[in-house]
């Protein structure tokens, strides 16, 4: 673990802004359980993206770095679905991290994961349990969202006890609903209190 001040990373991927607004309700949820929350997103994946884009984007947020994700607490993974999976450049990210696997870094931490879809059944679920497979094989301990949160049941939208998601319509243009943005944060506030909890666990017993 790196000397900087503990922090649970929230790594998204959005195509039109919309996963990106749940990442950014999912570190309210963090910073209200009083953890730093980390916000980094992915590049595309494209030739361009070793070739000529920069390692430091133009605007927005960071890219994510294999230390970003080795010295994290927690982690809150989110990225639209994509054909019921993860979307190509995510993909991409976790399949580059051997060494991280290998050294055990994300053992034995806790994670969660959050979608956007366009349409009501869009596949957010396959999504969220896709995005899942990962994070079992780095050994994290996944934490979803409990029918204790009244939003669970209220929900017309997205939203579910595997994790937060939203459903921005064909267009993308719908604002995330009061429901989704609540789901959001209860889960980011859940992550950084287990995050806290799992840290101070004796796992060599």
């Amino acid at each position: 673990m790196s000397q900087t001040a503990p922090y649970v990373l929230v790594l998204y991927y959005s195509n039109y802004g919309t996963t990106k607004t749940l990442a950014y309700a999912i570190a309210q949820g963090i910073e209200d359980a009083g953890m730093t929350a980390r916000i980094r997103t992915v590049p595309t994946v494209a030739p361009e993206t070793t070739s000529s884009k920069p390692a430091i984007p133009d605007e927005g947020d960071l890219y994510c770095t294999m230390d970003d994700l080795r010295d994290c607490m927690g982690l809150a993974l989110g990225s639209p679905t994509h054909f019921g999976n993860m979307a190509a450049p995510m993909k991409y990210f976790w399949d580059n991290t051997v060494t991280i696997w290998l050294a055990g870094n994300l053992q034995n931490k806790p994670a969660a994961v959050f979608t956007a879809t366009g349409s009501m059944h869009g596949g957010q679920e396959t999504t969220l349990l896709t995005m899942m497979l990962p994070l079992l094989h780095h050994g994290m301990i996944l934490v979803g969202v409990p029918y204790a949160e009244p939003a669970l049941n209220r929900t017309q939208r997205g939203g579910s006890p595997y994790g937060a998601s939203h459903v921005s319509g064909a267009t993308h243009d719908q604002p995330i609903s009061a429901d989704e943005r609540e789901l959001a944060i209860a889960q980011g506030r859940r992550l950084a209190i287990s995050a806290t909890a799992l840290a101070q666990a004796n796992w060599t017993r």
